[in-house]
């Protein structure tokens, strides 16, 4: 079931509570993130409109529910719904609120308003009980379940006062109606911001779904057919041209080809795939024709997995507001017995309080020592049921909030999450992906190499021509070297690429061949002479490929993902900080382990899927507060699971939906200053609460 009002754990504890009292129940699991339900019940026992009505009863809409298998409908117009309706009850509330603020000023500190009173409960109206309807209801609710919520105490700071202050028509007494105005407007400021917020989470995952592919060629009776996902069976021979994505998980039948698989291990260059390999459904096929065989669909999928980690994820982080809920059930009770011995105290013993009134009167305007007892009684519990109400956590956090991500957006550190703030300054492990965050992300040319025959930028010249007509990384990477070190590149014809080995071509009359040493040995040339060099390379993670003019071996080209600029000295300022980096990657141990020690890290995992990467951040949060960086799709469900995730640079959108921080920039160095900006914000925070 997808329940939109189902905001924090706390209120999905009400809703369990009322499913559990149905019968036939096996198991309920509640996702307040994601705002879902997942219910096993015995077959034939309860229906869905017995469901439904449980969750209703509960106070909570149901906009839609699905068997096993089915998917949920609407969600996303769910969330556009509620969080349209946030945003016109913001503007029914804080509108007004903000009238009544404008006609206190005056009237507290230089003449009084003609027919203050009636323009305050007038402009009120609106705010406390037609915005503040839902969170009335939400009060009632939990009351009648025996629970105490946020929004009773909204309505026990909002609904007296207001009531109360109608006595002013009768009595001469202080009002307190603009004080239920203006903590209603707060209270639906913040409902507004979560809604958005949660909002924005699903949308991570609806981003994460459309990466798959929408339609399948398959064989089928000896013909090749365009069918839709829906209808794609596991063992379907599926065709795969170039530039397709792959439909789903499966095997390659024939054909061979480059895959970008950088969905599933953030590795910028493709990797080689041939018959009897394993591909992922979503990722690209680069550039040959492939028969792949369907071995997982739907939810068994590598692409469902991942969402299905990102959900698991975003249920498991307990907000800032779930420790109110919890204190709220304890804290309500108190504060209306001291707002009930108040009114005993002041009325049973009038005399007690009056010299402390007689002496602030003269300096607090509003206070009147000559009011009835009862008016004074009734103003004292009055006055604890608002001065209790949370306004600290209404105002003072969300101020020093919007100070400090106003800070970091000025830097291009932008943050999320209010918890992300409150957390980050408590890390103790930051895991770092490598590929796009301690390095730039791209294949970037780092040695050239000749025989002597020619100089590096003759070698470099008839490399950039031939590579220019070819699509793979390594050759980009070639060719923009090329027009930063070079005036010009010539055109490359007879252009023949031998997909996982090499490409030739003719410049300026000469046969150029760039490729492995397999490619140079099928060309009957030996690439004896440089194979220690080469290998000296590889052991730095370097990509190395040869340069053959005519029928010789003139020399090589060595090509890597070279490091950020400021990625070692911000790990340096990070263990300064006491919090110790560590490396995870989907690349392989051999280039890890030398990046790594080029910036200083220590612990390392290499080859690591995004299942995996989820593992390890739940492995370090049984030591300490984790935050998680990095830029790619693999990365999501990780920075989802880690107490803060941070997305780096040009992060795919569904990396950023995921993470808590976006550093606008990419350095390392701006992880650094979003802790520190984290520290003084909660330094604030504190400050502003005591």
């Amino acid at each position: 079931m997808h329940v939109p009002g189902m905001g924090s754990n706390h209120c999905a504890g009400i809703v369990r509570k009322s499913l559990e009292r149905l019968g036939g129940i096996h198991k309920i699991e509640t996702n307040s993130a994601r705002r879902r339900v997942c219910v096993v019940v015995d077959q034939n026992s309860q229906s869905k409109e017995d469901l439904r009505r449980a969750v209703e009863n509960a106070g909570y809409e149901v906009s839609s529910i699905s068997a096993d298998g089915e998917a949920l409908d609407n969600d996303e117009a769910a969330d556009e719904y509620y969080l349209a309706t946030a945003r016109r009850n913001l503007g029914i509330g804080m509108i007004p609120a903000a009238l009544i603020m404008l006609l206190m000023v005056p009237q507290m500190l230089w003449a009084a308003v003609p027919g203050y009173l009636f323009w305050v409960v007038i402009l009120a109206i609106p705010t406390v009980f037609v915005a503040g309807y839902e969170t009335h209801r939400s009060a009632f609710l939990s009351l009648r379940n025996r629970t105490a919520n946020m929004d009773v105490l909204i309505s026990l700071g909002s609904l007296p006062p207001f009531f109360i202050g109608l006595a002013g028509f009768i009595i001469p007494m202080t009002s307190f109606v603009e004080m239920a105005a203006t903590i209603m407007a707060f209270h639906l400021l913040g409902r507004y911001l979560e809604t958005r917020a949660k909002g924005k989470a699903s949308n991570a995952i609806r981003k994460l779904l459309t990466l798959g592919a929408k339609k399948a060629n398959v064989e089928r009776d000896g013909s090749e057919i365009e069918i839709s996902m829906d209808q794609l069976r596991e063992g379907d021979i599926m065709i795969v041209r170039p530039g397709e994505k792959i439909p789903t998980d499966g095997a390659v039948v024939s054909g061979a080809s480059h895959v970008d698989e950088s969905l599933a291990t953030g590795e910028s260059v493709p990797v080689w795939r041939h018959a009897g390999d394993s591909v992922l459904g979503a990722t690209l096929n680069k550039e040959g024709r492939l028969k792949v065989k369907a071995t997982k669909i739907g939810k068994d999928t590598f692409l469902a997995q991942i969402v299905k980690l990102i959900e698991e994820a975003q249920g498991s982080k307990v907000p800032v507001q779930e420790l109110a809920d919890r204190l709220t059930a304890y804290f309500v009770p108190a504060v209306i017995f001291i707002a009930l011995a108040s009114f005993v105290v002041w009325l049973s013993l009038p005399g007690l309080f009056l010299p402390l009134l007689e002496l602030s009167s003269g300096w607090l305007p509003w206070v009147d020592p000559t009011m009835e007892p009862l008016s004074l009684a009734l103003l004292a519990a009055v006055a604890v049921l608002v001065i209790s109400c949370p306004c600290a956590l209404g105002l003072a956090t969300p101020t020093a909030l919007m100070v400090g991500s106003g800070i970091g957006a000025e830097r291009g550190i932008l943050i999320r999450s209010g918890e992300a703030i409150q957390t980050f300054k408590d890390v103790r492990y930051i895991i770092l992906d490598k590929t796009g965050t301690i390095t730039k992300g791209k294949p970037t040319l780092t040695d050239l190499q000749t025989a002597g025959g020619f100089n590096n930028a003759d070698l470099l010249y008839y490399a950039a021509a031939v590579e220019s007509a070819s699509e793979h990384p390594l050759a980009q990477a070639i060719v923009l070297a090329a027009s930063e070190q070079l005036p010009a590149v010539a055109e490359v014809t007879d252009f023949k690429a031998t997909p996982g080995f090499g490409v030739t071509g003719v410049v300026d009359g000469k046969n150029v061949h760039i490729g492995t040493t397999q490619f140079m040995r099928q060309l009957k040339l030996d690439p004896q002479s440089f194979v220690n060099a080469m290998e000296g390379f590889e052991e730095q993670g370097k990509t190395t490929v040869l340069i053959a003019l005519e029928n010789a071996i003139e020399g090589l080209i060595a090509v890597a993902d070279t490091v950020k600029e400021d990625s070692k000295s911000a790990i340096q300022a990070l263990r300064k900080m006491g919090i110790e980096p560590i490396m995870v990657t989907g690349d392989n141990e051999r280039t890890a382990r030398h990046i790594a020690k080029e910036v200083g890290i220590t612990e390392i995992h290499a080859g690591v899927l995004p299942d995996g990467k989820v593992h390890i951040v739940k492995q370090m949060q049984r030591k300490g507060r984790v935050a998680m960086v990095g830029d790619g799709i693999n990365d999501a469900a990780a920075l989802k699971q880690a107490d803060v995730g941070v997305a780096v640079g040009a992060a795919a959108d569904v990396t950023i939906a995921s993470a808590d921080i976006t550093l606008v920039q990419g350095g390392l160095s701006k992880v650094v200053e979003a802790i520190k900006i984290s520290r003084a914000t909660f330094r604030k925070i504190v400050q502003n609460l005591f």
